[in-house]
């Protein structure tokens, strides 16, 4: 990796979400809120559905990966944007930079993923519902969370290595509050024309589980609107309002980020991240607990063992 003739360490600056001190202070104290409420919300997640013999099946498995993804996702960057807050330094090496990078990717395309294998688990429970169990396997759910890790590393590996290769001149200050591929292409002296060709490529490889999990609604839907009475359309339309809420919410700020030409990128742009980031993660836990009696049973009996203990 060559320097742009530059003789000291390589070091970025993280301009934050606007740029302004005023209005960082107000994201600082949000962030603060927001990234407790996320490991608590997440892990409850977790520790609910591990606790409860209930919810030892596919559905809750593949929520309970979602929810350790999430707390890594938020984990990867939230700390080190309050830490830099607290110091008033937004400086960041290059490899901390490439790392953040790295697990930024391979974390949201291993959420992507996840949601894609929880949509096709609700197109198998309602379209054949007799071979439910047989397709949804404990070692096909275990292979289709492996999968997802898989795809989401390979995917980011090759980003993290083209990113690597690159010079970086005098300005080395990143349009964000965290290193994103897309603000340090723009930095870059050397010739991104393969990056950015690349970065489309991942893109698409991201894409493909928002094609699956449109697939296995259009199946969902197909299957529902053949059921004769209400009640069970509704039950129907119930188990997946939580899913679709979350993919919406997620893919809508992912889409308005990432699928348009680099060129138009600016720090107004970082707002947008916060949102995939940090929101999205935390509204999951409220979004599939308070609209999931199960998962609302399996919390008030996790609060009272505490309790009692």
């Amino acid at each position: 990796m060559r320097e742009g003739n530059q003789s000291s360490p390589l070091n970025f600056i993280l301009l934050g979400i606007t740029g302004k001190q005023e209005q960082e202070d107000v994201f600082f104290i949000l962030f603060l809120f927001i990234y407790p409420i996320t490991l608590v919300g997440n892990l409850l997640i977790i520790l609910a559905i591990r606790s409860d013999v209930h919810l030892h099946n596919p559905m809750y498995f593949f929520l309970a990966n979602l929810s350790f993804v999430d707390i890594l996702f938020s984990s990867v960057t939230v700390p080190k944007m309050l830490a830099n807050h607290l110091l008033s330094s937004k400086a960041i090496s290059f490899g901390g930079c490439l790392t953040q990078m790295y697990f930024m990717i391979a974390l949201g395309n291993t959420d992507s993923y996840i949601l894609a294998v929880m949509a096709y688990d609700r197109a198998v429970a309602i379209s054949r519902p007799l071979h439910y169990t047989t397709i949804m396997s404990p070692r096909s759910c275990i292979l289709l969370v492996v999968g997802s890790w898989v795809i989401g590393n390979a995917n980011a590996l090759p980003h993290t290595l083209l990113t690597a290769r690159l010079s970086f001149c005098s300005n080395r200050n990143v349009a964000n509050f965290y290193c994103d591929i897309t603000p340090l292409l723009k930095l870059s002296c050397s010739d991104i024309h393969f990056n950015v060709k690349m970065m489309y490529l991942g893109v698409g490889v991201f894409s493909v589980p928002l094609i699956g999990i449109i697939i296995s609604y259009i199946r969902v839907f197909a299957t529902v609107l053949r059921v004769p009475s209400t009640k069970g359309m509704l039950k129907a339309f119930s188990t997946c309002g939580s899913h679709l809420t979350v993919v919406s919410l997620y893919y809508g700020t992912v889409m308005g980020m990432y699928f348009r030409p680099l060129t138009s990128y600016s720090l107004k742009d970082a707002v947008i991240t916060v949102m995939y980031m940090a929101v999205t993660p935390m509204l999951n836990p409220f979004i599939y607990s308070l609209r999931n009696r199960d998962m609302k049973a399996a919390l008030g009996k996790l609060f009272s063992r505490r309790i009692s203990s």
